[in-house]
């Protein structure tokens, strides 16, 4: 059995692979999980030895077969308890990270199958982050960040790539939600923030380049334009 250490580090190696990262070392690991090198490194031995990783030093991490099974396994235990939190106990979508974290360490298969049953096996949590399925299968979904969209085009935002609280708050603040369909009215050619109206709303929100590229969108079809 793996202890929950182990299986954070999993994650975040499965995390780190899934943004495009070709190599990933333990610099980025510690930076991931904020923690030193040199205890990266001590894990990172033991997970070798388990063969939940492949490591060698100055060559970089990459997962084997179980390793990534285990970490697809905890994201989607995450992922499930992030939407139990909000659709069925109420909690706002910037307060269910760190108890998700907790809950994701559950081991009984047989309450996280039940759960999913539950929930009527959602395909995506509350950030639109898709949940993969007990064979570890994700649902496909191809988006953009809103940063790449072109002036007069409609979108819809999916998912955030941002998870923090004090961003989620801010889209909240801002009436900014999944499901929100918006049409970006100008972008500043000195900076690249943008300017973007609301489907139903009348008003034309000001956002930051940093804002636009932590928002996944989908275009919408041409017969919404």
């Amino acid at each position: 059995m793996n202890s929950f250490t182990e299986e954070n580090y999993l994650k975040a190696i499965y995390n780190l692979l899934e943004k495009g990262d070709k190599k990933i070392s333990t610099n980025s690991i510690a930076g991931r999980l904020s923690t030193s090198p040199a205890s990266v490194t001590d894990m990172l031995k033991k997970l070798a030895e388990k063969k939940l990783i492949s490591y060698e030093k100055y060559k970089g991490v990459s997962l084997t077969s179980n390793g990534k099974k285990i970490a697809v396994a905890i994201i989607r235990k995450h992922r499930l308890w992030e939407f139990f939190l909000v659709e069925k106990l109420g909690f706002k979508w910037d307060e269910v990270h760190d108890m998700a974290e907790e809950l994701e360490h559950i081991k009984s298969e047989k309450l996280v199958e039940s759960l999913d049953k539950y929930l009527e096996r959602p395909r995506f949590d509350p950030h639109g982050d898709p949940i993969p399925d007990a064979n570890g299968n994700f649902y496909p979904v191809q988006t953009l960040p809103l940063s790449s969209i072109s002036t007069n085009e409609k979108v819809t935002i999916t998912a955030v790539l941002d998870h923090g609280a004090s961003f989620l708050q801010y889209l909240s603040k801002s009436d900014l939600a999944l499901g929100q369909k918006i049409v970006v009215k100008d972008i500043q050619e000195f900076d690249k923030s943008m300017s973007i109206g609301i489907q139903g709303k009348n008003v034309v929100l000001h956002i930051s380049h940093e804002v636009a590229s932590n928002l996944l969108v989908i275009k919408n079809k041409t017969t919404e334009r």
